[in-house]
């Protein structure tokens, strides 16, 4: 999910080790591990040496397992951290997380069904080849590809990020003094299980392991949105601290921050909110869990059961304001705050529980995230671009070698850089990813765009977006301190990956007509209108492997 800059370092010493909740944690750990390497077994296929079984789980998953693995892929742990922490920090701001939320199922139940539809009847693995397909431009599928594996990489940090921030609370994630190799060595270790099980099992570890995650962080919210409020004094109490101390001012003379919106925020607040909605789905990991559901109508009996993790991160984004009357001390962090809050507030036998499932929740959308980046890698650069004729059994070979290369680079990031550069990165990578919404959601409902004014609308959008965001300072930070800037013409400060997407679009109509004016070459739609609606059991859709080759041109 996207979330809200939180300007604070992670260099803070590691407290005494909890070794009640370090062996609840560890006994969860060893069992996700355990069913991510036995997942390999699940559900497999005689011939399992292609992506669509590694990469897609066999297109195979039914209604529940389709909603676990999309919660698990969308609800992460640095939601269940940054989310809570950004309320920490500056109250309000940071429940846009929950409308969002909101905004974005109707959307998706208006596109995500007729994607499924002609990627199972054209055999697609990746957006970029449905773009490809659609609009017979490798170099337009080439910049959606590029930036799904931009946006993906820092994401993908960020969940290691949040296994860090548990064990640094455990009192295992060593600290500024520590040898490195004693500092990191439980994060190498989580990351090595990680990288095993994904390689060996592909996307259905996660599928399965997602059953677990989903159900400890249910778990642990509904006792903590319990428990804690009567430890604290109620939430009369709590809203009462937290309104005061938000209220304090802080080095910038202005207020720490708001228990409510005030008027001065509803532009950034409204388009932040609109513009993650509609990014959300754009995003390689998100769409990787779409298609790999087995009908048409899972995918549209989860867009309307999907909200109820609206529900658990709205409860979620509370903790937040409790962390602040329990005065957690974060050590400088604030991404310490929950893990701090449950470390101060829960037994230590249930404390371990929580940290188990905000590590867990580390890993399940990790695996994704690393196995829709090498999907995206394998079939549109090294198939389209290295190796035209490929065979499934070597584009398997290079997505599992891919998925271990795109961890390695995550974990290297999270090593050598402050935390601090990866958050800014995942919020660049929110502004660049909704750039490739014209092409995707556009294309599934018209052929009108054309491909070169679609390729220079995404460069505008990017170039802006980018520059936009370079040239945010916080108090912190000179560049990329956060994702809101004036919006040019309006003189509101609003989220930049909106503004960088309506000009997107405005290019991209304005070019349109100009390019179809000079007729200029549209290149050639490989699906038809009945792609758009098919399901399992019309002529080309199965619910196993769908055909490799497209179907015939048409001008639709």
């Amino acid at each position: 999910m996207t979330t809200t800059p939180l300007t604070t370092t992670l260099a803070a010493a590691p407290q005494g080790v909890n070794g009640v909740a370090l062996a609840v944690f560890v006994f969860f750990f060893l069992a996700v591990t355990v069913m991510g390497f036995l997942a390999a077994r699940w559900r497999k296929a005689e011939q399992s040496a292609n992506l669509d079984e590694w990469g897609l789980g066999g297109r195979s998953f039914g209604t529940w397992v389709t909603w676990f693995l999309l919660g698990g892929d969308l609800y992460t742990a640095y939601t269940f951290v940054a989310v809570p922490a950004a309320i920490y920090t500056a109250g309000a701001a940071g429940f846009f997380a929950v409308p969002y939320t909101i905004l974005v199922y109707p959307l998706i139940f208006t596109f995500l069904p007729r994607l499924w539809s002609v990627s199972h009847r054209h055999g697609y693995v990746t957006t970029s080849d449905f773009v490809r397909g659609r609009f017979g431009s490798k170099g337009l599928s080439l910049a959606v590809a590029l930036t799904g594996l931009l946006a993906t990489m820092p994401y993908i940090a960020l969940q290691l990020v949040g296994i860090q921030a548990v064990l640094d609370v455990l009192g295992v994630g060593g600290g500024a003094d520590a040898n490195w190799f004693v500092k990191d060595l439980p994060l190498l270790i989580a990351f090595a299980v990680l990288a095993a099980y994904t390689y060996s099992s592909g996307l259905r570890a996660p599928a399965l392991i997602a059953f677990v995650k989903d159900g400890l962080i249910y778990l642990v919210i509904v006792v903590a949105i319990i428990y804690i409020p009567i430890k604290l004094g109620g939430f009369g109490e709590i809203f009462h601290a937290a309104k005061d101390t938000l209220a304090v001012h802080g080095p910038t003379g202005k207020p720490r921050g708001e228990l409510a919106s005030g008027p001065n925020a509803q532009w950034a607040y409204a388009t932040l909110a609109l513009g993650s909605a509609l990014a959300l789905f754009m995003y390689p990991h998100s769409i990787t869990a779409t298609l790999s559901s087995r009908s048409r109508n899972v995918i549209r009996r989860n867009t309307t059961i999907l909200p109820l993790y609206s529900l658990m991160l709205g409860l979620l984004a509370l903790l937040g304001f409790m962390a602040i009357k329990a005065g957690t001390d974060t050590r400088g962090n604030a991404q310490l705050a929950i893990p701090q809050l449950f470390d101060d507030m829960f037994p230590s036998w249930f404390a371990g529980v929580a940290f188990a499932a905000i590590g867990i929740g580390a890993l399940v959308p990790a695996a994704i995230m690393s196995i829709a980046a090498a999907n995206l890698f394998t079939r549109n650069v090294y198939k389209d671009f290295l190796k035209p004729d490929a065979t499934p059994e070597q584009e398997h070979k290079v997505a599992k070698l891919v998925s271990l290369l795109v961890k390695v680079g995550a974990l290297a990031f999270v090593l050598t850089m402050d935390k601090t550069v990866a958050i800014n990165f995942q919020l660049l990578g929110g502004i660049w990813i909704l750039q490739t919404m014209p092409a995707l959601v556009g294309g599934l409902f018209t052929r009108w765009f054309h491909r070169w004014a679609l390729l220079a609308g995404w460069a505008v959008g990017m170039v802006y977006g980018t520059l936009a965001a370079y040239g945010v300072a916080s108090p912190t930070q000179k560049h990329f301190g956060g994702s809101n800037a004036q919006i040019p013409g309006i003189g509101e400060i609003g989220y930049i990956g909106l503004t960088a997407f309506v000009l997107n679009v405005v290019v991209t109509v304005v070019l349109t007509f100009v390019l179809k004016a000079l007729k200029a070459p549209e290149g050639t739609d490989e699906t038809s209108p009945g792609d758009y609606t098919a399901d399992v059991g019309d002529a080309g859709v199965t619910a196993d492997l769908p055909p490799a080759t497209a179907g015939a041109p048409a001008g639709h």
